[in-house]
């Protein structure tokens, strides 16, 4: 089995771990079959993609909470303009959805977080927050501070709810970087608590084209840029504030330099328990594609209607990702590209036209929130403790 799973990789086209020997024969025939066995893509499939359409796949999922999508699409495009697309939209809306958007700095602070608005619904939401019992996602730590810090009567209660909500977003990012992994939030806004570490390790270690390669520590690639962007974006019931953990990897081969990008959600104050993306510049002879994979536990997708809730996902979140490639694609190629697929006019280009790389994942991940609604608890909310917490970081 071990040899079988070594020479997929091998054959795989962004698969770094095989040998150099092994890597200088690979072929788009050969990154098809691997497609097929990692992504779930079908054989008719590959000639919808050399029509220069992109193909876009539910992939398999363990978790009825989860929605899991893939991607691929053939671009005229180099490893440096994909990169420079991508560094471009880290600090730029680049659409309507995006309400705002920001980065941290290296040594986070207040600054970087000097774009964000906190929504009014939120504020006013977390007047009557208790631990398993709130309508924004926090820890139980979290909840306690706003219960104790915040005097909801004074005339100034939003601008000082306001401060306090960014200072703990600071002070989490700043342990995240610190501890990493061990950092993650555990979200007590519900009876049940939820524990982003545990998520997020499902996601990390569910199969996938891509997420094979990322998980395999003899890969080779290389991490040459690490950030943490915040943002803020509109959908039709609430904005959704994500805060996202981005890598970019770069390997060279014989076909030409391969870069990989992980996007991994550590908090969302709405719908989401986690969420990873992984996007794919992958370079071989005479021909480049993006590879795209993104799965999302979100809130909302079990109990009653879960089937048509998860149809409409499912559907939305397909429609959603084939616009964005399409889109991507013509921003990288060009306006004369773009001026092609101008009459490309699916639900999906309509929403998400003009989105950048980066936008891919904080787009579609709301995307599949947008209709996963959190249900709300109707338990009795527990007593309020008399003990008051000492101002902490975030922690879960």
């Amino acid at each position: 089995m071990l040899t079988r799973i070594r020479y997929l990789l091998c054959v795989s086209l962004i698969s770094w771990a095989a040998a150099v020997t092994a890597q200088s024969q690979t072929s788009v025939a050969e990154f098809h079959k691997v497609l097929q066995e990692k992504a779930a893509f079908e054989r008719a499939d590959f000639a919808t993609l050399e029509m220069n359409q992109p193909v876009v796949r539910l992939t398999p999922v363990s978790d009825k909470r989860e929605v899991a999508v893939a991607g691929v699409v053939n671009i005229r495009a180099s490893a440096e303009e994909f990169l420079k697309s991508y560094r471009d939209s880290m600090n730029r809306k680049g659409n309507p959805a995006i309400l705002e958007i920001g980065s941290f700095s290296k040594e986070p602070t207040l600054a970087d977080l000097q774009d964000l608005t906190i929504d009014t619904r939120d504020l006013e939401d977390l007047k009557g927050c208790v631990a398993g019992q709130c309508q924004v996602k926090l820890s139980a730590a979290m909840i306690e501070r706003f219960r104790n810090e915040i005097d909801w009567g004074s005339a100034g209660y939003e601008l000082t709810a306001t401060r306090l909500f960014k200072q703990m977003l600071l002070d989490y990012v700043r342990d995240y970087r610190a501890r990493g992994e061990a950092a993650l939030i555990e979200y007590n806004d519900k009876r049940d608590a939820v524990s982003l570490r545990a998520e997020q390790s499902t996601l990390t270690s569910t199969p996938g084209y891509i997420n094979d390669i990322v998980t395999n520590p003899q890969s080779g690639l290389r991490l040459i840029e690490d950030s943490i962007v915040w943002s803020k974006i509109k959908f039709g019931l609430k904005p959704v504030l994500t805060i996202n953990h981005v890598s970019i990897y770069r390997s060279n081969r014989d076909t030409g330099p391969q870069v990989l990008v992980a996007s991994n959600q550590i908090y969302a104050n709405h719908y989401f328990n986690a969420s990873r993306a992984l996007t794919a510049f992958v370079n071989m002879p005479g021909a480049a594609y993006l590879v795209y994979e993104n799965r999302s536990i979100a809130d909302g997708l079990e109990g009653p209607f879960s089937k048509i809730k998860r149809n409409v996902v499912e559907k939305k979140a397909l429609e959603g990702l084939r616009g964005i490639l399409e889109d991507s694609r013509a921003s990288l190629e060009g306006p004369a590209v773009a001026a092609s697929t101008a009459e490309y006019g699916s639900w999906g280009q309509r929403l998400f036209g003009g989105i950048r790389p980066l936008l891919w994942f904080l787009t579609l991940s709301a995307l599949i929130a947008l209709f996963a609604l959190g249900r709300r608890r109707t338990e009795p909310a527990p007593a309020r403790s008399s003990k008051t917490l000492k101002p902490e970081s975030a922690k879960s």
